[in-house]
């Protein structure tokens, strides 16, 4: 089968050019097509940490299967800023280091810094809760929230946008994530984390398990991706 490869900035430069089409067998996986072009292209070696891969328009997984004349596109990071938004995107399985984020994120440029911090609530729905359990589908969590920074970033060139979550048990009173937006002015820095922070309960896979005081427990399952 044939696929039509498209490359942009850095990855087109490493497979010497915007597009070109690509024969693989039938069957084959997005996995299998890295193997291919790593041995067609070492160049990209280097960049594949850095690069998100889709498929007619939709990040795709791995082991995601291809089909015969579909668009496969390489997408490093876009523009926006002196560091890579996704740089300042994380996923972690300790507490969040906000002086550390806020650090990485402001400018000097930038005269308008907001934090949104969201912390664990004591109860929900009149039950006292102790911790929240956080689970994700990890690797997709990942290149999902980076998504979210990036065009954040690219809808403005004065924005910057850092995003930490918490994985494991978080306990009451501690953050589970933080949202850090640097611009020069605070309207547009208000906007961002409000976006950022509606679309990650809508686009990421992330899920978070309710632990109450009598020993129950219970997923908290609300938003459709």
């Amino acid at each position: 089968m044939k696929i039509q490869l498209v490359a942009f900035a850095s990855a087109g430069d490493a497979v010497g050019g915007n597009h070109r089409e690509i024969t693989l067998p039938e069957g084959s996986t997005v996995a299998d097509l890295r193997v291919v072009l790593g041995h067609l292209h070492p160049d990209l070696e280097p960049l594949w940490p850095r690069l998100a891969i889709a498929i007619d328009g939709e990040l795709a997984r791995p082991d995601e299967s291809l089909a015969d004349g579909v668009e496969v596109a390489l997408l490093p990071p876009v523009s926006g800023g002196t560091q890579a938004a996704s740089e300042r995107v994380h996923l972690v399985d300790e507490a969040i280091d906000l002086r550390a984020l806020l650090q990485a994120t402001q400018d000097p440029s930038c005269g308008a810094v907001l934090i949104f911090q969201g912390n664990v609530r004591n109860r929900h729905e009149g039950r006292p809760v102790t911790r929240l359990t956080y689970s994700a589908y990890r690797s997709m969590a990942l290149l999902r929230l980076r998504r979210i920074a990036m065009e954040l970033e690219a809808g403005s060139e004065t924005v910057r946008v850092g995003i930490v979550h918490r994985l494991g048990d978080v306990a009451v009173g501690e953050a589970s994530i933080a949202i850090v937006v640097a611009s020069p002015h605070r309207a547009a820095a208000y906007e961002a984390s409000r976006r950022a922070l509606e679309r990650l309960k809508a686009e990421v896979p992330i899920w978070k398990r309710e632990h109450y005081a009598g020993g129950e427990s219970a997923w908290r399952e609300e938003e459709p991706l």
